[in-house]
């Protein structure tokens, strides 16, 4: 939650703003635009020298774009012109639309050229510049969203924020043009009071980010608390969390997983359980999934999870993947399996660079076919994913009529009423599983093998012809934080599954990542790579996330070169960004003087805050290394957050997880045997068949790997076979039972 502050101060503010009501892509009344981008023949600026995909898209405006920088600053200071300040990503669709609506337009750039700096930032990218003037935008308007639009002071401080503005004045909302010139108009008649309000607005928001921890204690009452405000929002009819339009929230599903097993046989338990299973069941069978490609498509515009605005992210495959692996492995329901292999299995093919890292995500937007467009310039939101009745009916033949009573598909399309104001999906249908397989068989008198076979034929045929489409633009930048998400994902499918497919795939992103975004000399991780890394440092959440992907991989192979890798990337996080005085970690570390804010995320959302992950890593590191000031540092970065846990947790879910974890009995499996005897491997697998969070699984192979953990922690060290046989060891804070070589023992020490 970000702290919401009003400046009476700014009368900029309200005369350009009190009429706009945000239509960025976070509002579920915005209306859908169609967007081009095309390249304005004739113009090329700065950012055609940049590694951003989004910044490329803009490289050929008539705008006089510069990338975030001294250039742009010096440039502003010289000529005393405010800065306009322009924010959004590559697959953000209104950030297409304003671009072709006002961007490409020679009239709209003159006015911009002549009177303000312009600068273009990608969010993805730079996170720390979003993250500073987002919380401005959200304080003065009550909203926010992307694209982000800004305008500066010559030396950086904010006076006026929006996020989309049409070309002509609609719905209420001022026309581009017209905001443009009023506040040129206003920055040379007020400049002295504008420039007086822009400190007043910098001191306001560096004082909202240093108050001290709240007062209070964290117990296990504000995971109660977080379950009853989850509970209330809970939709128990279409599943998921409150109103369209409707998140994936993976966090939230983390939470409940983890609540559920902390004390599985109450009511509020298998409650827990049950909100997130029936959410993760009705988000598989809605058209926020592909059932063609696999993946997940990035929100549901409905409450029923079926029209999907079509963006892919790869932190929302990561994310889900890992809440579809947890169900599986709860229940032990093939379904869940089912999608975690699609997700993964879609992310190793489409977004996976042939060095091994992970691109970003995947457009909405796609050319559409059959018009009289031969350039494909005309784009269209989901144009890849959707089928007419008569061309699904044509590649299937006689196996169409199972497959359209299956997925719903309807000669006059399936949008939902109310779903498609603006009819871009008429005649269009968007795949849902409408009935189960079970339902299908029962309907066609057939067994539900043969159904599933025909099925899944149909989808291939599917595939093969979609495939043959104009796919839609792939944002092929390679983001350190969301690579560390998809090992964890990776890594965790290679345990619960026992594939070693996906244990190769996480391999190769790592050594990517230490090969290509580490400098090892000075022990810096760095923020993207695009053809070479970049030269924007690594943030917090770079580091939180490649720390958990190591960890989980080091449990995944038991290559002790990923815990070792894990634990100095951990020590340069700590160096850099922690807050020594109130705990937690800053989002920045600082050392870029253009960002005035440092800032601490305070809130789980599409993806969980540093601190959120870092406060668990340390817990797992303090385990593994019997280390208790890791584990002080753990509860100081939980302490850091009192306030957000104790007045409103559903906020913090994954902040929670590992306040359960610091608040329980943490376990320690070690397995003593080596790693590749058929033993140890049976072991290992039935370790891997139970739900077991706030737990490390060690391996003493009397190897590298043991006298390297042995070495720090002196239980481990003494940790052997049996009579000559793999063993486990069950320890709490290595206070061990007895150790076991029988699978039975083993499972039955495990349900303990």
């Amino acid at each position: 939650m970000i702290t919401r502050f009003r400046f009476g101060i700014l009368a900029l503010v309200w005369l350009v703003t009190a009429n706009h009501n945000d239509a960025g892509p976070t509002s579920v009344d915005a209306r859908r635009a169609e967007s081009t981008i095309t390249k304005m023949s004739g113009h090329t600026n700065r950012l055609a020298h940049e590694k951003s995909p989004y910044l490329l898209q803009h490289a050929h405006n008539p705008v006089d774009w510069y990338p975030w920088g001294e250039e742009a600053f010096a440039k502003a200071r010289r000529e005393n012109k405010p800065i306009f300040l322009s924010v959004g990503y590559s697959t953000c669709h209104w950030c297409h639309v304003m671009a072709h609506e006002s961007f490409e337009s020679e009239e709209v750039a003159a006015i911009m050229n002549r009177e303000f700096v312009n600068i273009k930032v990608d969010r993805e990218e730079r996170p720390d510049v979003d993250r500073v003037y987002m919380t401005f935008v959200q304080a003065t308007t009550g909203g926010g969203g992307w694209p982000m639009s800004v305008w500066l002071t010559p030396d950086l401080k904010p006076f006026v924020g929006g996020t989309y503005f049409p070309p002509e004045e609609r719905y209420g909302q001022q026309a581009f043009k017209k905001v443009l010139e009023r506040i040129a108009t206003a920055w040379k008649e007020d400049h002295d009071k504008i420039v007086e309000q822009g400190s007043k607005i910098v001191g306001a928001l560096r004082e909202s980010q240093s108050a001290a921890p709240g007062e209070g204690k964290i117990d296990g009452s504000v995971a109660d608390a977080a379950y009853r405000q989850i509970d209330r929002s809970y939709d128990p009819k279409e599943g998921g969390f409150g109103n369209a339009p409707k998140f994936p929230r993976p966090v939230t599903l983390s939470f409940l997983t983890r609540f559920y097993a902390r004390d599985p046989k109450t009511d509020t338990g298998k409650h827990a359980l049950d909100m997130a299973l029936f959410t993760l069941r009705k988000m598989a069978a809605g058209g926020m999934h592909d059932h063609v490609g696999g993946g997940f498509h990035r929100y549901s515009v409905d409450r029923y999870w079926h029209v999907p605005h079509f963006e892919k992210m790869l932190y929302d495959q990561a994310q889900l993947a890992v809440a579809y692996l947890d169900a599986f492995q709860i229940t032990k329901d093939k379904q869940y399996e089912s999608v975690a292999r699609d997700i993964l299995d879609y992310v190793a093919r489409d977004m996976t660079s042939k060095e091994g890292g992970f691109f970003s995500a995947e457009d909405a937007d796609s050319p559409v076919v059959g018009v009289d467009d031969p350039g494909h310039k005309k784009t269209a939101e989901g144009a890849f994913h959707i089928w007419t009745q008569k061309e699904i009916d044509g590649a299937l033949g006689e196996a169409a009529e199972i497959f359209d009573f299956h997925y719903g598909v309807q000669a006059h399309g399936n949008a939902p009423e109310g779903s498609d104001p603006h009819d871009e999906f008429r005649g269009k249908n968007i795949l849902i599983e409408r009935h189960t397989i079970a339902e299908t068989a029962r309907h066609f008198k057939k067994s539900e093998a043969e159904i599933a076979k025909v099925l899944a034929q149909s989808r291939q045929k599917l595939f093969a012809i979609r495939a043959q489409r104009p796919r839609p633009h792939l944002d092929d930048k390679i983001i350190a934080a969301w690579n560390g998400l998809m090992i964890s994902a990776f890594a965790r499918a290679a345990q619960v599954l026992d594939d070693s497919r996906y244990l190769e795939v996480a391999t190769r992103a790592a050594n990517f990542l230490r090969s290509d975004l580490y400098d090892s000399s000075g022990k810096i991780l760095y923020r993207n790579y695009r053809g070479s890394r970049s030269g924007v440092e690594g943030f917090a959440d770079d580091y939180a996330f490649v720390v958990q992907g190591l960890l989980d991989l080091y449990e995944a192979s038991f290559n002790v070169e990923w815990l070792k890798f894990a634990t100095e990337l951990q020590a340069t996080q700590d160096r850099l960004f922690v807050d020594e005085k109130n705990g937690g970690y800053f989002s920045t570390s600082g050392k870029d003087a253009s960002v005035f804010l440092r800032m601490k995320d305070d809130n789980d959302g599409a993806e969980p805050a540093a601190s959120s992950i870092a406060a668990l890593n340390l817990l797992r590191l303090s385990q593994m290394y019997d280390d208790p000031k890791m584990a002080e540092r753990a509860k100081k970065t939980i302490d850091a957050f009192a306030t957000i846990l104790l007045q409103f947790p559903s906020g913090m879910p994954q902040m929670l997880v590992a306040v359960e974890n610091s608040l329980g009995k943490p376990r320690q499996i070690v397995i003593a045997g080596k790693k590749d005897s058929s033993e140890t491997k049976a072991l290992l697998k039935e370790v891997h068949r139970h739900f077991l969070p706030n737990t490390i699984v060690i391996l003493a192979d009397a190897n590298e790997g043991q006298k390297y953990l042995g070495e720090r922690n002196e239980a481990v060290r003494a940790m052997s076979l049996v009579e000559g046989k793999p063993a486990v060891y069950v320890c709490e804070n290595f206070t061990c039972k007895a150790p076991v070589t029988d699978l039975k023992q083993l499972s039955d020490l495990l349900k303990l």
